[in-house]
């Protein structure tokens, strides 16, 4: 490790488990003073950094948990996978999705960006993913459309902030091993009667015949948080083992 990250302040939602908690223990690891925070707070434990409780459907929170942090780097991770088709989603399940993995992130954005502009800089890191307006994803529509928002959103702050210092990008991954993707994989068994079956069925789609670890996601988010990526911003960066490469 090469401190990449020294000097800067960071806050990351979602960092209970899976990319975001390795994402905040690569950034303490290359020297960032690190605010994880999560809805559950005891997915937290262990961290080397300060935590916190955040709800980032919660405005006012959100607004609290920037105004401890004051971060130099916003990577926001928090999001949910919604599982059917058009004809299965129904208005509850895609207005949470929009409030959780697309109002999160304007709200977080909102919050940090004056103190960013303020202090001359600032990387904003947003997750979306492979499914979204990159491809189409079967049984993901719900999800794939949030997604896809996620783009657009951080293309347009990208835009709008390019030459007041501020870089905002997106994070596309594939399918990662992660908690959540296990109890996916859990429910496709059950449906499926077989949990060697549905783990195929996830694992048979990935060209590299593997998901992605959370820690290969983390790499990214760490360059992109760092001063080598000073000259990136407005972009979707894909990584999928290939899987959109078909």
């Amino acid at each position: 490790m090469t401190n990449r990250l020294e000097g800067k302040r960071a806050l990351i939602t979602a960092a209970g488990q899976g990319i975001g908690r390795a994402t905040a223990e690569m950034f303490i690891a290359e020297g960032a003073e690190v605010l994880a925070t999560d809805r559950d707070t005891g997915l937290l434990e262990g961290l080397d950094c300060e935590t916190m409780r955040l709800d980032v459907r919660d405005d006012t929170a959100v607004r609290e948990g920037v105004a401890r942090a004051r971060p130099d780097i916003l990577f926001n991770c928090a999001g949910f996978v919604h599982h059917g088709t058009v004809l299965d989603a129904t208005d509850d399940e895609w207005d949470f999705a929009f409030e959780l993995n697309v109002a999160s992130m304007f709200r977080t954005i909102r919050a940090a960006l004056p103190g960013m502009l303020e202090r001359g800089g600032g990387s904003i890191i947003n997750m979306s993913s492979a499914a979204s307006s990159i491809i189409g994803a079967p049984d993901r529509f719900v999800y794939g459309t949030t997604k896809a928002a996620v783009i657009g959103l951080t293309k347009s702050v990208a835009r709008d902030y390019i030459a007041r210092g501020i870089r905002c990008n997106a994070i596309c991954p594939g399918t990662v091993e992660s908690p959540s993707w296990h109890d996916r994989v859990a429910a496709l068994g059950e449906k499926l009667g077989s949990h060697e079956e549905a783990l195929q069925a996830f694992v048979s789609r990935q060209p590299m015949g593997r998901v992605a670890r959370a820690e290969e996601i983390a790499a990214l988010a760490t360059y992109l948080a760092s001063d080598e990526s000073a000259f990136t911003t407005g972009h979707a960066h894909v990584v999928d083992g290939g899987w959109s490469g078909q």
